[in-house]
């Protein structure tokens, strides 16, 4: 089932961000569950993320979204999950 993972970052934390982009990515490759994903931008810099997982529950995203190295950085500022439904692309 798909979740939108939908994260803000702290002000500032831009750093933060960067520190932490490598373990990120490849946390996203070997969990195998993200279906696309990317940061929000605001006058070209990174501010957020957006993750869309193929989970088996909001309890299963959830601990997705906990574990994310990003997350375990203390980068966002806050972070909603929620049911998605894919309907155009």
């Amino acid at each position: 089932m798909p979740y939108a993972v939908i994260c803000r970052d702290k002000p500032g934390a831009l750093q933060t961000r960067l520190d932490n982009r490598a373990a990120h990515l490849a946390y996203i490759e070997e969990t195998g569950i993200v279906f696309v994903a990317g940061p929000f931008l605001e006058d070209g810099q990174m501010v957020g993320s957006l993750v869309i997982l193929n989970a088996d529950s909001l309890a299963a995203a959830q601990d997705w979204a906990a574990n994310d190295p990003y997350a375990k950085a203390g980068l966002f500022d806050s972070v909603s999950i929620t049911e998605w439904k894919k309907v155009v692309g």
